[in-house]
C-alpha cells in the first residue's frame, strides 16, 4: 500500500540521518519520506542508496513548531495513508509493515499506533522521555482515562486527520504550550468516532541523547502542554476533563513520593529516585501553570 511517511526534525542532523538510514532498511518502505525540516540549517545527509520505488523530498520550513510542522507535511503529503515519526528514533525492520498491515485490517475508521521502546545512550546516562510499553494489542474508544496515541508512531487516513481537525498548532514543542499535542489530536479522534489500535508489533526505539540535568526542564514542558490540553476542553464545558485534571493534580505529588522509597528506576530513566521525585513535581508545575495560562489567555480564542 503507497503510504507518505511524515518525519519531523528540528537541529538534529546526526540522529536525523540515523532515523532516515533504519526508515530505508525496513522490509516495507513508504512511497515517498517526507522531512519536514524546522532546523536553523536544513540539510538532510543520505548514508546510503535510496532503494527503487520510495521517493524523499526533503521539506524546510522556517515557521516553528512540531504541530506546524506534522500540519505541513499533511498537506504536502501525496497520498491519502499517513504515517509519522520523528528525527530521534530508529525503528525496526517490521515497523512500518505492522503499521500499514494493522491499519488495513482495520479500515478507514482506526488510527493505528505502535510500541515505543528505549534504547539506551552509551553508558545509560540518557534518558527517554516517551515510552509506550504496548505488549499486547488493545483497541481503544470513546472516553477513555489514559492517553492511548504516540503521535510519532502512528498511521492514519488523510480523513481522520481531517475530520478531527488537525493538530493544534496552539500546542507541542516550539509552542508557549510546548507537549500534549499528541494527547489532545488523540482524544479529538476518539470523540469523532476513530479507534485507535495499539500493535505491538510495531516498534520503534526511541534514542535516550537527553542528559540527566535535562529531565525536570523536559517535564516542566511536558506539563505546560497537557495542562493546557485539558483546559482547552474544560473551558469547552467538559466535565470529563475537568475530573482527568483533578486526578493528575492528585496523583503526581503521591507518585513522586512512591519514588524515594522505589528499588529500581524505569527503563530508559536510569536516573536516581530523587531526580525522577523532582521530574514529577516539575510535571505537577506545569500542568498547573498550563492550565491556568490557557484559562486565562486562550480561552477566548478561536481553535485553528
Amino acid at each position: 500500500m503507497s503510504a507518505s511517511l511524515i518525519l519531523c526534525t528540528r537541529d538534529r542532523p546526526v540522529l536525523l540521518a540515523e532515523a532516515v538510514a533504519s526508515i530505508l532498511a525496513g522490509r516495507a518502505r513508504p512511497a515517498e519520506l517526507l522531512v519536514v525540516d524546522q532546523s536553523r540549517e536544513p540539510r538532510l545527509d543520505l548514508r546510503g542508496a535510496v532503494p527503487a520505488g520510495c521517493e524523499i523530498r526533503h521539506v524546510p520550513l522556517k515557521a516553528t513548531g512540531l504541530s506546524r510542522a506534522r500540519n505541513e507535511g499533511v498537506r504536502r503529503a501525496r497520498f491519502p495513508l499517513l504515517v509519522f515519526t520523528d528525527d530521534d528514533v530508529r525503528v525496526s525492520p517490521g515497523w512500518l509493515e505492522a503499521l500499514l498491515g494493522a491499519w488495513t485490517r482495520g479500515g478507514e475508521g482506526v488510527v493505528v499506533t505502535g510500541r515505543v521502546i528505549p534504547e539506551e545512550s552509551p553508558g545509560g546516562k540518557g534518558f527517554v522521555p516517551t515510552l509506550k510499553p504496548c505488549l499486547q494489542g488493545v483497541v481503544y474508544e470513546g472516553r477513555v482515562g489514559v492517553d492511548p496515541l504516540t503521535t510519532f508512531n502512528m498511521a492514519l487516513h488523510r480523513k481522520a486527520w481531517e475530520r478531527a481537525g488537525g493538530f493544534d498548532e496552539r500546542l507541542g514543542p516550539g509552542t508557549r504550550f510546548p507537549g500534549g499535542e499528541d494527547n489532545e489530536f488523540a482524544f479529538r479522534l476518539l470523540e469523532t468516532g476513530y479507534r485507535i489500535e495499539c500493535v505491538p508489533e510495531a516498534v520503534l526505539h526511541h534514542r535516550a541523547w537527553r542528559a540527566p540535568q535535562e529531565y525536570a526542564s523536559l517535564r516542566w514542558r511536558y506539563g505546560r502542554g497537557q495542562g493546557a490540553f485539558m483546559a482547552k476542553h474544560m473551558s469547552l464545558g467538559d466535565r470529563f476533563m475537568l475530573r482527568r485534571l483533578a486526578g493528575t493534580t492528585a496523583r503526581l505529588p503521591l507518585r513522586a513520593a512512591g519514588r524515594l522509597l522505589a528499588r529500581s528506576s524505569e527503563p530508559g530513566r536510569r536516573l536516581p529516585r530523587w531526580r525522577l521525585a523532582v521530574g514529577d513535581l516539575a510535571l505537577f508545575a506545569g500542568v498547573m501553570s498550563g492550565a491556568t495560562d490557557w484559562l486565562l489567555n486562550e480561552r477566548r480564542e478561536k481553535a485553528p
